[in-house]
């Protein structure tokens, strides 16, 4: 009889480990949204102002010194806890009119401080993303 129960002890035993081992190796899956718009906000340190903009993927918009261009923006759908985050690059107009790239990476709505971009004059950061905007689309 002891036997017996250890035996089904250890069937089970293998059934548990068998089936942790095959949730391990299935990955979650979080539905990513591609988005068609970045919301950022800006801040002008000489003012204190800031400011909230839209931007559409690989398009450019001139905030103060610095150019923001999106190049992607993911969220989640409704089901999933929000976490937005975005690719993005920023460049600085500088005094004598060149252009330079202070900034190419992802940042995270989530953890605004994590990327943000902290200029001595622009804080800019990214909020949130959308399929949408109230802005019109630039012209091609």
């Amino acid at each position: 009889m002891k036997s017996v129960m250890q035996g089904k002890w250890l069937l089970r035993a293998v059934f548990v480990g068998a089936a942790v081992s095959l949730m391990a190796t299935v990955p979650a899956r979080a539905a990513r949204i591609e988005n068609a718009v970045a919301v950022f906000s800006g801040l002008d340190k000489i003012t204190g102002r800031i400011t909230e903009f839209d931007v559409y993927m690989n398009e450019t918009v001139q905030f103060g010194a610095l150019q923001v261009t999106p190049r992607v923006c993911y969220s989640r759908d409704d089901s999933e806890a929000q976490h937005v985050d975005g690719f993005v690059q920023v460049d600085e107009i500088t005094l004598d009119r060149h252009i330079k790239r202070i900034f190419s990476g992802w940042m995270f709505a989530d953890s605004p401080a994590l990327n943000a971009i902290e200029h001595p004059i622009y804080d800019v950061w990214l909020k949130d993303c959308k399929q949408t905007s109230t802005v019109p689309k630039p012209a091609k």
